[in-house]
């Protein structure tokens, strides 16, 4: 049956891929998703997802967004509109989760946000360390190329 905003509901809500049991609202890291009583799967909407990746690491001004380079079919249904979902490989990591593709949202196993935090925090780390390398680099380019520094070269070559 199709609700008033065209998504996908048995009588009652929405329902797990899984399970089929209506999804139930429950606040997950300081975000009110649709989770499953039964498997303890979450739905979570697009702009949910970054949300919960923000309480990490907020982007900011880099590009930000799931990358979904290629997908799998799967046999479970978009608890939204009911069109099949398809699994992707999260950020590239050893983490599977599932998407619409008509993007109402994401399908996470039990527990998979707190991987996503994880992930996020480890990306952030990365990011600083990155940051730090190239801006050591830069002062020791700048530091080389300085006159006093090409001068005490060419003092030891001649």
């Amino acid at each position: 049956m199709y609700g008033s905003r065209g998504t996908y509901r048995s009588e009652v809500g929405l329902k797990c891929p899984n399970c089929k049991v209506d999804l139930v609202s429950a606040a997950r890291h300081k975000i009110t998703v649709q989770t499953c009583p039964s498997c303890k799967g979450m739905w979570f909407e697009s702009q949910q997802l970054e949300e919960l990746e923000d309480e990490t690491f907020d982007f900011g001004e880099h590009a930000k967004g799931t990358l979904i380079p290629s997908s799998s079919p799967t046999t479970l249904k978009c608890p939204e509109c009911a069109a099949s979902l398809r699994r992707f490989q999260y950020r590239f990591y050893d983490l599977e989760m599932e998407f619409c593709e008509n993007q109402h949202g994401y399908w996470l196993a039990n527990d998979e946000d707190t991987r996503v935090l994880e992930l996020m925090r480890q990306e952030e780390k990365d990011l600083q360390r990155k940051l730090r390398v190239e801006d050591r680099w830069a002062a020791t380019l700048r530091r080389m190329r300085s006159g006093t520094l090409l001068e005490r070269l060419r003092e030891r070559l001649h």
